[in-house]
């Protein structure tokens, strides 16, 4: 271990984005309750300002740990920090998991509330009115396996799902895996660090061609009639499970995906 202290904050922050990300797969299943889609997108945007915050200060605590590993001459320690980051990832998938149906409840308030607050400001401060946090509590929904049944049997394309998972293990250690490069090439971090952007922008193509717009089809299909809440709902979970899947994944693509990086980086240089 590098830093102790500094291993934490990365880790928590780690987990916080995850667990945000995870719990972003609640907002179809609210749009779809509330006919309001659009409105559910848009309110999703206040978590994600939070994710963001989150990445701000993780990465350069993140950065500030192979500097050291350099400095030290402990590179050879820094794969074990970076593989209990990645777990810290599946940490915060984990745990956002058993919350999508307590979210899915709240976000499906929000929205309906949004007409009479007008706008976000006036949506926050009304939710934190005590009156307000009180009812919170009767939106709490306890998971049950129960609602588990017939998801695998839902019509949701199997390969829509493979991509997600291959794609999320590619997202979860793409920049771990070029920093890691870096530190092994000290002199060439720069340019090994540089090619996460690739590595995590072939992931956004894959996303963005095969799994984003699978996922929004199913969506309007249930905003119109076409299929049942229950399919948005399945899909939601196998989604969430294929996230689970794809940060485990990421542990075994770890090491191959800074191979990569580090071949890249000497062809460059």
């Amino acid at each position: 271990m590098i830093d102790a202290k500094r291993l934490i904050i990365v880790a928590f922050f780690t987990m916080v984005i995850n667990l945000i990300d995870t719990l972003s797969y609640s907002i179809r299943p609210s749009g779809v309750r509330t006919r309001k889609l659009a409105v559910a997108l848009s309110l999703f945007n206040i978590m994600a300002v939070i994710s963001r915050l989150s990445n701000m200060i993780q990465a350069p605590f993140l950065g500030s740990i192979v500097d050291m590993a350099i400095k030290m001459d402990k590179v050879h320690l820094l794969q074990n920090d970076m593989r209990i980051v990645l777990f810290s990832a599946t940490l915060g998938s984990v745990i956002g998991a058993p919350l999508i149906p307590t979210f899915v409840s709240i976000f499906t308030v929000a929205i309906n509330g949004m007409e009479g607050a007008g706008t976000v400001p006036k949506l926050i401060l009304k939710g934190f009115r005590w009156s307000n946090l009180k009812k919170i509590k009767k939106k709490i929904v306890l998971p049950r396996l129960s609602m588990l049944k017939g998801v695998w049997k839902a019509n949701i394309p199997k390969t829509f799902l493979i991509y997600n998972v291959i794609i999320t293990s590619i997202y979860t250690t793409g920049v771990i895996s070029s920093l890691y490069a870096g530190a092994i090439i000290p002199e060439y971090r720069i340019t090994a660090s540089q090619l996460s952007g690739i590595v995590n922008g072939f992931a956004t193509v894959l996303f963005t061609v095969v799994v984003d717009p699978v996922a929004a089809l199913i969506t309007d299909q249930a905003l119109s009639g076409k299929r049942t809440q229950h399919d948005v709902d399945s899909m939601v979970v196998l989604l969430v499970f294929g996230k689970i899947l794809g940060t485990l994944l990421a542990q075994l693509i770890f090491i191959p995906a800074a191979d990569l990086i580090l071949f890249v980086t000497k062809l460059i240089v």
